[in-house]
């Protein structure tokens, strides 16, 4: 058994804060910043979306790849993590800082941005990532890791999902895009330097060697069968929320009519999430990991569900419904980040191979993939829905728009969380890992 000092946990945690600002506030704030600053098309704007993201689908892979070969004297993974993480917040920043007109200009613009800082995200999250999975080697010992890292991610999430639709609607149009930039800007920067500094000194725990090629170790990973039930989990719950970050904004604005309702909806969906995290690490260590997700999994289709209730127009049924998802999605994000390392280290105990980074990489790329399909599926609802977008002004949207972004949010991401559940009932590794510790 490897036991951490509350400092590593703390430093660890620390990373949380630049990857939930990223992870959010884009899938958050660019499809209307696209559709209602922009006048992208819904559906063109969710493609914009999609493709930064399925571009990581590839890169991740990779960026685990050259992590895992690192020679780096003072870490193998610490030093992609700062570097990658000033690059992200600049270009970032940068995304915002664009040409508003025409469109096709505009459009480009976000999409070459988003291009890079998908790029440069690569090599912050995987590394980050892949630590968890090298800095120690015991069972439980990584669920209180993972526990710690995503009460500081969900209050990231919290903050910035709750902070970015704020400062838009304060400073309005193009100004209030760039202030919100700015300022998350800057907490990916505190993340990235916060856990660069937080885990200096900590000593690995693994050995193994990095061995052959690119290709062939990606296959081997993809020939797992519990790397693929878990990933496969993940992905479908990933669309989900990612509909849901997506929409929520659209609900503010065109069925509740109220754009402050985003902030209030992301804090009831967040803050279950801070409060609840322990007692789910501690389930966790009662019936398990997997089981433990499988609870979870079914608190947030319940949740999905009741987000119907948004299509009266009233914020209170909006409210308690992302209320209960978020209590879910409190276990749904801890449980799979702990399985993670389970598999990472299971496999290089193994095999004698170092694949950490890749397995990974092809967990945060299949990760971002789904997010990414999240938008792109819910700019085709809206899109089928006849959405109409605009250059700033406020358009009334037809009652066949306002169904498509209820059903966007809810129905939709209901289904796809139920159907998650048949994969990760035939996840084997959870019970064989338990029974050895």
């Amino acid at each position: 058994m490897t036991a951490l000092p509350r400092r590593t946990r703390a430093g660890y945690a620390l990373g949380g804060i630049a990857s939930g600002t990223y992870g959010t506030v884009p899938g958050l704030i660019l499809m209307p910043f696209l559709t209602d600053l922009l006048g992208v098309q819904a559906a063109i704007a969710g493609m914009i979306v999609f493709a930064p993201k399925a571009w990581d689908f590839f890169l991740n892979p990779l960026a685990g790849r050259i992590s895992d070969r690192s020679r780096h004297p003072r870490d193998r993974r610490r030093p992609f993590i700062l570097r990658a993480g000033i690059l992200l917040a600049i270009a970032f920043l940068v995304m915002f800082f664009g040409p508003t007109a025409p469109s096709v200009a505009a459009a480009l613009w976000v999409l070459l941005l988003f291009l890079t800082t998908a790029t440069v995200y690569a090599f912050f999250q995987v590394p980050y990532l892949a630590m968890s999975a090298e800095i120690t080697d015991d069972y439980d010992e990584r669920t209180r890791l993972i526990t710690w890292r995503v009460i500081v991610f969900t209050l990231a999430i919290l903050v910035s999902g709750a902070t970015a639709p704020l400062l838009v609607e304060t400073f309005g149009g193009a100004t209030g895009y760039r202030v919100m930039a700015g300022a998350m800007a800057v907490l990916i920067l505190i993340g990235a330097a916060g856990v660069w500094w937080g885990t200096r000194g900590v000593p690995l725990t693994r050995s193994e060697t990095t061995g052959g090629r690119l290709f062939e170790q990606l296959a081997v990973v993809l020939r797992n069968r519990d790397a693929r039930m878990l990933i496969l989990t993940f992905v479908l719950q990933a669309v989900a929320i990612g509909m849901v970050l997506g929409g929520v904004v659209y609900v503010a604005r065109h069925v509740t009519h109220d754009p402050g309702i985003a902030t209030l909806a992301f804090v009831c969906f967040v803050a279950p999430a801070v409060v609840l995290t322990p007692a789910w690490s501690a389930l966790a260590r009662r019936i398990g990991k997997r089981r433990g997700f499988a609870v979870a999994t079914v608190v947030e289709t319940i949740g999905f569900i009741g987000l119907l209730g948004a299509r009266s127009g009233e914020a209170v049924p909006l409210l308690v419904a992302a209320g209960i998802v978020g209590i879910g999605y409190a276990g749904g994000q801890l449980f799979p980040l702990a399985m993670l390392p389970d598999l990472a280290a299971d496999d290089a105990k193994r095999s004698g191979t170092n694949r950490i980074g890749m397995i990974s990489g092809v967990w945060s790329g299949f990760e971002l993939l789904g997010y990414a399909l999240g938008p792109a599926l819910l700019g085709l609802a809206l899109s089928v829905g006849g959405y109409v977008a605009s250059t700033g002004d406020g358009v009334a949207q037809s009652g066949t728009a306002q169904w498509a972004i209820v059903l966007g949010v809810s129905v939709i991401p209901a289904v796809l969380c139920a159907i998650s559940l048949i994969p990760l009932s035939r996840y084997r590794l959870d019970d064989a890992m338990r029974a050895a510790a």
